[in-house]
């Protein structure tokens, strides 16, 4: 596996956002690092937690270990293109 960029792992997420949770491409695109998700996106519920995280295990080419998810790591944007930032490095 090649390092993603960071441009590279925020255009991933967004589409994974709106591939399995049905949102609408103008309301991902104004995504920002502050913009909150688990609890705030009402489709992003814990079932579908796990639906987006196996999409961006694979889209990636990464694994996420259950005991890496948290409410810190989905907490908001950022958080979470910052924590498949690191994962892409290793």
């Amino acid at each position: 596996m090649t390092p993603e960029t960071k441009p590279e792992i925020d255009k991933t997420v967004r589409a994974v956002l709106g591939d399995v949770l049905a949102l609408r491409p103008e309301q991902v695109a104004r995504f920002t690092d502050a913009t909150p998700l688990f609890g705030a996106l009402p489709e992003l519920d814990s079932m579908a937690v796990a639906g987006v995280l196996t999409e961006l295990e694979d889209r990636l080419g990464i694994t996420i270990e259950d005991d890496e998810v948290d409410g810190d790591m989905l907490a908001t944007f950022g958080a979470l293109t910052t924590f498949l930032a690191a994962k892409a490095l290793f």
